[in-house]
């Protein structure tokens, strides 16, 4: 496993298009967990999921037939307009992207949105699902392979492939398997750099009743964006945790020690960026429990700036909003007017204060750590939802 390239593929797409039955096929897990989510039939947070690709005689599989070629960590994306902060913290952690649409039901508000925040993201690795192809007769399914391409011309998945696929009775899996064997492997920075850990997650592991020299450590779970963490590495988290004091809300940095590192399942001493990973912690489990510590930062002690409230970003805007059944332009930012904005797996809220040409100055209501290049999607709240209006990139 130590030697098999490694690829972040988030699962994206329109609420009931079958993302969560796909990835069950392609893994054999479910990512639906939380208890709300699988009463709903919906994802509500960042669910995970893990495979080895294999190749035999007969062609790809995850059944551990063959030479195995690829570790793919799969992140599970919320479909549902609600959540699109949640589903722009997954586009900032992944390298590539399934977009999974249903030939019964076709490009929906949630399919567009999505797309969009992956342009804004810059995933320019996209393979497109079209799946529930058993619920569809030929001439439909033909009719909605059109529509597909029509929606994807002249954007960055004009040549993605399109895969029929029915995720329910195990259909074309293997086809997926070989696209996502195509995929080439982006270069990551590992040497002489400062390492970044995104956290995306947070646990306590501990189960109820558990012996107090039993328990374990908090957990992180995320993506290493560059640099190397070993095992006994000391590491402070940024922003931290909110402490209140005479009304007001401050963040404290955490710093702890690196006990052991995980990819999926299987632990290891030293972990270079790729798939997704956890990190057992020496902190208590009740500061990382619940999400708690999701959208912070991590790095080796004394590496991260200082935290932001303040934030400058050059941006661009799409033409019109996204994920409104309507059509609608995006009209140009004003000054005092309220965004949202998604910085790697952190959502804030923020005030421009300054804006000239496509530069614009925010004040933040939550701090962020800010990195000089950085990614972000920006979001405005329209008729009580925020929708995705553009993306940009931190300035210092």
């Amino acid at each position: 496993m130590k030697e098999l390239p490694e690829l972040n593929v988030g699962v994206v797409g329109h609420i009931d298009h079958g993302k969560t039955t796909l990835l069950n096929q392609l893994t054999g897990k479910f990512t639906d967990t939380h208890s709300e989510e699988l009463k709903r039939g919906i994802t509500i947070k960042l669910g995970y999921a893990d495979t080895i690709i294999y190749k035999d005689k007969d062609g790809y599989n995850s059944k551990g037939k063959g030479t195995p070629i690829r570790y793919i960590s799969f992140i599970d994306v919320p479909g549902h307009e609600m959540l699109m902060a949640t589903m722009l913290s997954g586009a900032a952690i992944i390298d590539a992207a399934v977009l999974v649409i249903a030939a019964n039901e076709g490009i929906m508000p949630q399919t567009r949105e999505h797309f969009m925040a992956l342009q804004a993201k810059k995933i320019k690795n996209i393979i497109i699902i079209q799946n529930k192809i058993d619920l569809v007769d030929k001439k439909q399914a033909l009719k909605s392979y059109e529509s597909i391409k029509q929606f994807v011309k002249g954007t960055i998945a004009e040549n993605a492939p399109i895969i029929p696929v029915s995720a329910q009775q195990g259909i074309n899996i293997d086809k997926v398997f070989e696209e996502l064997c195509k995929i080439e492997i982006p270069k990551k920075e590992t040497e002489n750099v400062k390492p970044i850990f995104l956290i995306a997650r947070s646990f306590d592991i501990n189960k109820p009743g558990t012996k107090i020299q039993e328990l374990r450590g908090g957990v992180l779970g995320g993506i290493l964006k560059k640099g190397k963490l070993k095992v006994g590495d000391e590491i402070e988290i940024k922003p931290g945790i909110t402490i209140k004091k005479a009304h007001q809300q401050f963040y404290e940095t955490l710093t702890t020690k690196i006990l052991s590192l995980y990819k999926g399942n299987k632990s290891v001493e030293e972990v270079t960026p790729g798939a997704s990973i956890s990190i057992e912690t020496g902190l208590d489990s009740f500061l990382t429990k619940t999400d708690s510590l999701s959208g912070c930062v991590a790095s080796l002690k004394g590496n991260l700036p200082e935290i932001s409230n303040i934030v400058k970003i050059k941006y661009n805007l799409f033409k019109e909003v996204i994920g409104t059944l309507k059509h609608e332009e995006v009209v140009p930012l004003k000054s005092k007017e309220t965004l949202m904005l998604s910085v790697n797996t952190t959502i804030t809220v923020g005030t421009i204060e300054k804006i000239k040409d496509n530069f614009i100055e925010l004040i933040l209501n939550i701090p962020i750590v800010a990195l000089e290049g950085d990614n972000v999607g920006i979001a405005r709240n329209i008729q009580g939802h925020w929708r995705l209006i553009g993306w940009g990139e931190i300035m210092q």
